[in-house]
Formats: C-alpha cells, sequence, structure tokens
C-alpha cells in the first residue's frame, strides 16, 4: 500500500534574483508547498528576500541541499549557473525545476536529465504557459480540423533589450544570453505544443551593437559589451513536414509583425504572446472576409 505525503512538500530556492519574487509570492498559493529556504551568492539579498514573504531561513548553497526538509530545489540562477546548480543538487538527492533555459549547451542539458534519471529524481523547466487557456485554445482549434492541415508558421519576438528597464542587466548579453535562450523557450514550446516534435533545425545571427548602454537604476550609464548574437533567426521542419519561421531579437526598435502565426489548408490561426496564460486567440477560414475572436476553452 502506498502512502503520500501529509506535510508539505519542502521548497529551497537558490537565486533571489529579479525572477524570485514571482515565485516567492505565488508558491505560497499552493497549499501542498511551502518554501522553506532561500540562499544566493548575495546573502543580504537572500536575507532580504526571507524577510520580505516569510521563510523561515536563509543559508547557503551547501546548508540548502544538506537540508532534509528540501525535497526540491528551484534553480533561479543566471543561465551560466543552471547546470553546476541543478547537478549539485541532484547529486544531494533533490527534485529540481529549474528556470529557462535547462542549460546553455546540448552536453550540460543532457547531463541533467541522465543525472536525474540515475538518482531516481524529477527535473522541471519552464515554459509552463503552454498549458494555459490560449494555446490550448488554438490546439483544440487545430484538432477540430479548423485550419485543415497546418503546413507552415512564422514566430516572432522582437524588443530592444532589457537595459532601459531590468535593474541589473549585464547577464543578457553574456554567455547564456540572447533573445533565442529569454524568450525563444516560450515561442519553440508553444510551436512544438503545436505542431509536435522538430526535425531539423538551420539558422543566422548577429549582433547589430557591441556595446549596450544601461539606462535603468541602479547602474545608469554603465556599458555592457555583448558577447552573444543579439537577433537569432530560425528556419524550422518538422517531423510531419510542416516548417517555421522564427526571429527572435533584442535589436528591433518597433515591429508590426505576429507574435505567432500557424498557416493550414483552410485558414489561418493567431497565437497570442506565448509568453502569456491567455488571449487573444484569433481565427480567418479560407475565403472569409473577416478575423473571429475565439473564446477561450
Amino acid at each position: 500500500m502506498t502512502t503520500q505525503k501529509s506535510d508539505p512538500v519542502g521548497v529551497g530556492i537558490i537565486g533571489c534574483g529579479t525572477i524570485s519574487p514571482q515565485y516567492l509570492e505565488n508558491l505560497p498559493l499552493y497549499p501542498g508547498l511551502e518554501v522553506v529556504a532561500c540562499s544566493y551568492i548575495d546573502i543580504d539579498r537572500a536575507k532580504s528576500r526571507v524577510q520580505e514573504y516569510g521563510v523561515s531561513k536563509y543559508c547557503s548553497v551547501e546548508q540548502l541541499l544538506s537540508d532534509p526538509n528540501v525535497d526540491i530545489v528551484l534553480n533561479l540562477t543566471t543561465p551560466d549557473a543552471h547546470a553546476q546548480v541543478s547537478l549539485a543538487a541532484i547529486a544531494a538527492g533533490k527534485h529540481v525545476y529549474n528556470e529557462k533555459p535547462l542549460a546553455i549547451d546540448r552536453e550540460d542539458g543532457s547531463a541533467i536529465l541522465n543525472a536525474a534519471r540515475s538518482q531516481g529524481v524529477r527535473v522541471g523547466c519552464p515554459p509552463d504557459t503552454f498549458l494555459g487557456g490560449g494555446i490550448q485554445t488554438c490546439r483544440g482549434l487545430i484538432d477540430a480540423g479548423e485550419i485543415g492541415r497546418p503546413f507552415a508558421a512564422t514566430a516572432f519576438f522582437a524588443s530592444h533589450g532589457h537595459e532601459s528597464w531590468h535593474p541589473d542587466p549585464a547577464f543578457y548579453y553574456q554567455r547564456g544570453g540572447g533573445p533565442m535562450f529569454d524568450m525563444g523557450p516560450y515561442y519553440l514550446t508553444c510551436l512544438v505544443a503545436l505542431l509536435g516534435p522538430i526535425q531539423r533545425v538551420t539558422g543566422s545571427y548577429t549582433k547589430a551593437t557591441a556595446e549596450r548602454t544601461i539606462t535603468s537604476e541602479p547602474r545608469h550609464g554603465e556599458i555592457i559589451t555583448v558577447e552573444v548574437p543579439t537577433h537569432v533567426t530560425g528556419i524550422l521542419k518538422f517531423a510531419d513536414g510542416a516548417v517555421a519561421i522564427v526571429i527572435t531579437s533584442f535589436d528591433v526598435w518597433a515591429s508590426e509583425l505576429p507574435r505567432i502565426e500557424i498557416y493550414g489548408t483552410e485558414g489561418t490561426l493567431s497565437v497570442p504572446n506565448p509568453n502569456n496564460f491567455g488571449g487573444p486567440v484569433r481565427l480567418k477560414q479560407g475565403r472569409t472576409d473577416h478575423w473571429a475572436n475565439v473564446p477561450l476553452t
């Protein structure tokens, strides 16, 4: 007979940067979870988060990983540290939920998954927005044949980066950063959810400028050296024969291109922003002269 654990599942957070408040605000909404510890390279930041959100304690990474009350490690470190932290957590017998990207190269990503299998623990990674009403409504429309057979898609993310608003934007332009690692996972996950597995990828990239000037506080006026591509394009071939064009950019000032469109033999589907859970979802079938707004399922 299998018994279920009655106590909340303990979550230990490693990384208390800009994204951490979203987790610290939302995790308490789930009665089966409890944040029991926070750790960060900047221990004062960890202390501040603990005090702000009423977490039991802050501690070193080593102390967090050895804490028997921590069942899941929530890895919110910068992308270049994802693999190291996740592998250490897995070695300590902890389940891991790792902010995207899972890792910054294929070898590290495979190492994380292989280690988890060996240790008998689970690994999770965003994005989960494809489970929301917007993309699931699109999934239902495709399954119902509303656009016929999907044969192509376009996906565009275009912005001018993070240095005008983020308090510490440098890592977006360092190894592990760039628009494909930052926003690409939302768009690629959406496309895979709607069109199936990707069979082949062809890509190219550039960067518009070698330096960025921070205009946000507290680092206003500092110069960032751009180390990674900031405009990435890709052509995707899906296993069922569909093709797609993907563009992700931190170099574009403005664009009127749609987020994602799916093209079928009987119509076109306008997919909502995959960074969000909701809509709008719009459908234009065949030779009809208007777009229809589709209620979310």
